[in-house]
């Protein structure tokens, strides 16, 4: 069975990258780059109620988007920590931080496939499911299909931190032997000599 983490750095690893979110400046610029998509993505999913001419929908399902946003944030997070647990079936840990909710493993080094598993899993679970529920609710009930267009855009927004490391051990850290410590706010990624 393949190895999906180690309990201790092995020997000859050293450390490349250190992400933290609870750092002010990366915390505001995350924040500013996860924004922008978020109000496109509302711009986008809104067309079809604008061409419709039915403006006065707009505002009540920002406001009654706001509970299942908190609610997601919970479920997000839930999403990283059944990844990590099933391939690792270590202690998780969740907080809050200004900046970002988390969930981490923060006692192990996790192989860069687990990573990427566990970095995505919301990514994937969360788009696919909004991605069905508005189709199905366009054709259903507008004001619904509002709501779950705020949603996605804050999910996909909200899910810029998680895309950047994706992208870092797509692109950058391309080794299998990359190992990451996920504390939830910070994350350090190991590579060997």
């Amino acid at each position: 069975m393949e190895r999906t983490f180690e309990r201790d750095l092995p020997e000859g690893y050293r450390q490349v990258k250190h992400i933290d979110a609870k750092n002010i400046k990366f915390g505001i610029i995350f924040n500013l780059v996860g924004t922008p998509i978020a109000f496109a993505l509302i711009a986008l999913g809104s067309i079809p109620v604008i061409l419709n001419e039915n403006y006065g929908a707009l505002a009540p399902a920002a406001i009654l988007s706001l509970i299942p946003m908190l609610i997601y944030m919970v479920l997000h997070e839930l999403v990283h920590g059944i990844a990590y647990k099933r391939l690792t079936g270590e202690r998780l840990t969740f907080g809050l931080s200004w900046s970002c909710a988390f969930c981490g493993v923060p006692k192990i080094y996790t192989y860069r496939r687990t990573a990427l598993i566990a970095v995505l899993a919301p990514f994937v679970v969360f788009s696919l499911l909004f991605g069905i529920l508005a189709a199905v609710l366009y054709f259903v009930s507008l004001p619904l299909y509002l709501i779950l267009v705020f949603l996605f855009s804050f999910h996909v927004g909200g899910c810029a931190g998680d895309l950047y490391v994706t992208i870092l051990l797509l692109f950058k850290f391309k080794d299998q032997r990359t190992l990451m410590r996920d504390t939830g706010p910070e994350q350090f990624f190991y590579v060997p000599e």
